[in-house]
């Protein structure tokens, strides 16, 4: 438990850096020109790096897929009842993709390794990738529909790098050839830059953040999806998979990780209230300190099952 709870709290630093960088320089640090260089530059060196780690097992492949599923189910339960709750079409996107978009990449790999082990890098690594193109194709398309209609909504999903960098990551594993070690050290260089980039992002956004402009039903509306409504479904689900009861136990810890920072970076390169957004991946992030400890039971009950 003890470990479970240093391997949040080691995550969060970056945060705090980011937070205290621009209580200092302020307006001086232009937050729009580091999620530019996060998104366009930085995140798809994490991605190709990443994807080139570990030769693709097709046995993992059903884990991933299952997460897909998952995503896309609650992701079309989130748009049915956003035209009840919410006028705005800027929150319905966020209530819509936020609560699904999980922190599976920076939280949910180092927190696999502290509750599992090692053996379960493969499982979150696929994942993550999942993730990837969950946020990069739906993510993108919900977050522009803030600003922009379904066409351009479209084209933003396809002028984005990462997806076509982890494409060409999946091309180069299957068709197994190797990149030399040197270029590798350069693209893990550029993958833990991101990492950091995007954690000190979500602090440069949490200092924005006032609570008396934050739309209070929006942020309950969230955190009611992500620790509530999501686990119950994605446990019911999993609970009943054709798959081992370890994939099961790591697939459902994916499933209710806080909201991921790329929610910030999405937001904020649509214009997207990135404000309202950041507010609720640190709501989400706090909250999620307590009840992961709640969730255990459960993850030790899929183990078992």
């Amino acid at each position: 438990m003890i470990q479970t709870a240093l391997s949040l709290l080691s995550v969060y630093v970056f945060i705090l850096i980011g937070y205290l960088v621009k209580l200092f320089f302020k307006d001086k640090l232009h937050q729009k020109s580091l999620v530019l260089v996060s998104v366009y530059i930085l995140q798809p060196f994490l991605t190709f790096w990443g994807l080139l780690k570990k030769d693709l097992d097709f046995d993992l492949l059903s884990t991933p897929l299952f997460f897909i599923l998952i995503s896309l189910m609650a992701i079309f339960f989130n748009f049915l009842i956003s035209k009840k709750l919410f006028t705005n079409t800027k929150d319905r996107s966020i209530f819509t993709v936020a609560g699904v978009i999980g922190n599976t990449g920076n939280l949910g790999i180092p927190l696999g390794i502290a509750i599992f082990g090692e053996g379960s890098i493969p499982y979150t690594t696929m994942i993550n990738l999942a993730n990837v193109f969950v946020v990069y194709t739906l993510g993108v398309y919900f977050y522009s529909r803030g600003n922009f209609d379904v066409k351009k909504s479209l084209l933003n999903i396809i002028k984005l790098p990462i997806l076509w960098f982890a494409i060409l990551a999946i091309i180069f594993n299957l068709a197994k050839i190797e990149i030399h070690p040197a270029f590798m050290r350069s693209l893990e260089m550029g993958a833990y830059a991101s990492i950091v980039v995007q954690l000190m992002i979500f602090g440069i956004y949490l200092y924005s953040v006032k609570i008396k402009e934050l739309n209070i039903k929006l942020q309950i509306s969230i955190n009611i999806v992500k620790f509530l409504m999501l686990p119950i479904l994605s446990f019911f689900i999993i609970k009943y998979l054709p798959i081992e009861p370890f994939s099961k136990a790591i697939l459902f810890m994916e499933c209710i990780m806080p909201l991921a920072v790329t929610n910030v970076n999405l937001s904020a390169l649509y214009e997207c209230r990135p404000k309202e957004v950041t507010a609720a991946v640190f709501s989400t992030s706090l909250i999620f300190l307590g009840l992961i400890f709640l969730y255990l039971p459960l993850i030790h009950i899929l183990i078992k099952s």
